[in-house]
């Protein structure tokens, strides 16, 4: 019983993809992980301030994320549209733009940016699935970043990625291979 009720929360696929328990759900390791893991508890509380239809959820919800913000650095508005399975390694001073669109199975590392510009290509990017985003990586502007594209850490990204590519350096080079991804983002949903 307590089972299906949290594989229809909205949280649940983050949970799963960061700890691999699609199956059986054990409420006191989900209690410790919320307990003592930033990302699993900025996920749930973002997830519930995305649905929940109750002010009272949805105003104690966007304080928790305040709090989070504050002390970890993690800047993700609650408008931001990101697909199921979004995992965090490091959830250090993450800056992702309210306009930006993710889509499902994303990795994210520490000091990651994906940002809104003004410059050659306005708008904030829309980024496709199963997306590895290294350490310091930055994406700008508005362009898209098709699937299963690896960004390696320290790249700036700020032109269109065509699937199956790994992106380097800055400016970023793009080298087309399949599987881009394939060793990097595990337990997809």
């Amino acid at each position: 019983m307590l089972g299906e009720i949290v594989r229809k929360s909205p949280w649940f696929f983050d949970y799963a993809r960061s700890t691999d328990d699609y199956t059986n759900f054990v409420l006191r390791h989900f209690v410790r992980d919320f307990l003592f893991q930033p990302r699993v508890r900025y996920m749930v509380y973002f997830r519930y301030a995305q649905v929940k239809k109750s002010k009272l959820i949805q105003f104690f919800c966007q304080y928790k994320l305040f709090r989070l913000c504050r002390k970890y650095g993690i800047e993700i508005k609650t408008t931001t549209k990101i697909g199921a399975g979004f995992l965090m390694i490091h959830p250090y001073n993450i800056t992702i733009s309210p306009n930006a669109s993710l889509g499902m199975n994303i990795n994210i590392f520490k000091g990651a940016t994906i940002a809104m510009s003004a410059g050659k290509k306005p708008g904030a990017p829309t980024i496709g699935n199963c997306v590895h985003i290294g350490l310091n990586a930055t994406i700008v502007g508005g362009i898209t970043i098709g699937d299963d594209v690896l960004i390696a850490p320290n790249t700036l990204v700020n032109v269109d990625v065509p699937s199956h590519s790994v992106v380097i350096g800055n400016p970023c080079k793009i080298i087309p291979r399949e599987k881009a991804t394939e060793k990097y983002i595990s337990y997809k949903i």
